[in-house]
C-alpha cells in the first residue's frame, strides 16, 4: 500500500501515476476561482476573526495560517505535493538545502549525542556536521556507509542520526538505503535521513526503502530551471512538525518565499519527462567516456563498470544524471579539459537544463582540506558533469574536443 500525505480524495488519489500527482495532487482549480495555476500568496501576516480563533491558532487547536515564516498557502501547496511525491505524510519547505540540513541537526540533536555519517558529503554538509557540530559536544563518526557493516561498531543508545547521500556528491558512490536502515533499526532508534538530491522522487523514494526522512536541494532537479535557492525535509507528521516549530520556526528562520514556492512547483510538473531526457543523455555521455582514450575513470550508476551497478538497478528508477570521471594526466590535463570546454558551463550546481561542469577539489568541495579529500574518497582530479538538456551529439562533440 503507497504511503500517501494526507489530502481530499477528489484531488489526488493512489491511483494516480506519477506524473498525473505531479501536476495534479493537493490542487483543484475551482479552489481558487478557476485558476489553472495557484495563487502566489505575498503576505507575511494573516488576520483573525477573533481574539478566540487567535488564541486556537496559536496553540495548533484550529489549523490556519498565522505568519509566513511559519506557514503559507502558496508553500503550503508545494510541501503537500513533496509529500505525496515520495509517499511521506508530510513535508517542510526551506529557503535552501542546506537550511533543510541545519534545521535536521539543530531540531534533532543534542551535546552528547552521537552522529553518523557517510564518508562524502557534499562540501558545506560535510563542514556542518564534521566541523561545527563537534564544537557544540555533538561526537560524529565518518564512516564508509557502502558497507552497512561498518555501521554496526559504532551504533549505540547515544546515536540519533544516521545521514548519508546516494549517489553521493560528487563522487557518485551508493548506498544501500535498505541495508542501512535494517541495521540501524536492529541495534538502535537513530533516525536514518537520506539526502535524494540526486535522484528525486521519480528515480528514487528512501521512505519507500526504510529510511525516516528525505533531504532535497529544490534548487537542483525538482525546480530545474537554475532560477531559485530552496529545499525541503519529508517525513512523518510528527518529524515535521518539529522541523517546523522548531528547526524552521525558532532556530533557522530559513523559510521559503512564495514565489520561489511557486516556481518550483512549476519546475516539478515536467520532472518526468525532463529526468527522462536527463538521464538517457547521460547513459550515452558516460559510456562515450567510458571508451574515449583520455578519460582515466569513469563513475556512473548505469555501467556496469560501477561498482554498484546492481544496486543502482535495484534501487533507482534510472541511473541518473550526474557522471564522475578523470581525465588521463592529472589536475592539469583535467584543469585544461575545463578550460577547453564551449557548450558546458563552468558552474556549480546541478540539475539544470543547462549542462554544467565543476572541479569539486577547487569547487564545491573546496571546505575539504587535502587530506581531508583524500580520506573521504574525493581525487583531487575529479570533474562532475551534470547532464543538462541540449543534443545530446552537441555534448558529446564538446566533450570530445575538450579531452583533447
Amino acid at each position: 500500500m503507497v504511503r500517501m500525505a494526507k489530502q481530499d480524495d477528489s484531488l489526488a488519489t493512489d491511483q494516480w501515476g506519477f506524473s498525473t500527482r505531479a501536476i495534479h495532487s493537493q490542487n483543484h482549480s475551482s479552489h481558487e476561482h478557476g485558476a489553472l495555476n495557484p495563487p502566489i500568496y505575498y503576505t507575511s501576516t494573516y488576520g483573525f476573526e477573533s481574539a478566540e480563533q487567535c488564541a486556537a491558532r496559536f496553540s495548533g487547536d484550529e489549523p490556519g495560517m498565522i505568519y509566513s515564516r511559519i506557514t503559507n498557502p502558496t508553500v503550503q501547496l508545494l510541501e503537500s505535493r513533496l509529500a505525496n511525491l515520495e509517499n511521506g505524510e508530510a513535508a517542510v519547505a526551506f529557503g535552501s538545502g542546506m537550511g533543510a540540513i541545519s534545521s535536521l541537526v539543530w531540531t534533532f540533536l543534542r551535546p552528547n549525542d552521537e552522529v553518523i555519517v557517510d564518508a562524502t558529503l557534499y562540501g558545506c554538509t560535510h563542514s556542518l556536521v564534521n566541523h561545527i557540530l563537534p564544537e557544540f559536544g555533538i561526537k560524529v563518526h565518518p564512516l564508509d556507509l557502502t558497507d552497512p557493516n561498518n555501521l554496526k561498531i559504532y551504533l549505540n543508545s547515544n546515536t540519533k542520526l544516521v545521514f548519508f547521500e546516494t549517489p553521493a556528491n560528487p563522487n557518485m558512490r551508493l548506498i544501500d538505503i535498505a541495508k542501512v536502515a535494517e541495521t540501524v533499526k536492529a541495534n538502535c532508534s537513530a533516525m536514518v535521513v537520506v539526502d535524494s538530491t540526486y535522484c528525486t522522487p521519480y528515480l528514487q523514494r528512501p521512505l519507500d526503502l526504510g529510511a525516516d526522512m528525505v533531504i532535497h536541494s529544490l534548487t537542483k532537479y525538482l525546480n530545474g530551471h537554475g532560477d531559485v535557492i530552496a529545499g525541503a525535509a519529508i517525513g512523518t507528521n510528527e518529524a515535521m512538525t518539529l522541523m517546523r516549530k522548531v528547526g524552521l520556526k525558532e532556530l533557522t528562520g530559513a523559510c521559503l518565499s512564495p514565489m520561489d514556492a511557486y516556481l518550483v512547483l512549476r519546475g516539478i510538473k515536467t520532472l518526468p519527462i525532463r529526468m527522462e531526457k536527463h538521464c538517457a543523455s547521460a547513459t550515452k555521455i558516460a559510456a562515450f567516456l567510458e571508451s574515449h582514450p583520455q578519460a582515466a575513470s569513469v563513475a556512473y550508476p548505469g555501467l556496469t563498470s560501477h561498482p554498484a551497478h546492481k544496486l543502482a538497478n535495484r534501487q533507482m528508477k534510472l541511473p541518473g544524471a550526474m557522471i564522475a570521471f578523470e581525465a588521463k594526466g592529472g589536475v592539469e590535463h583535467g584543469r585544461q579539459f575545463m578550460n577547453r570546454l564551449t557548450l558546458w558551463t563552468r558552474a556549480v550546481s546541478l540539475g539544470d537544463a543547462e549542462s554544467l561542469a565543476e572541479h569539486p577539489a577547487s569547487m564545491t568541495h573546496a571546505s575539504y582540506t587535502a587530506e581531508e579529500r583524500k580520506a573521504h574518497l574525493i581525487s583531487e582530479g575529479l570533474v562532475r558533469l551534470s547532464v543538462g538538456l541540449e543534443d545530446v551529439d552537441d555534448l558529446i562533440k564538446d566533450l570530445d574536443q575538450a579531452l583533447g
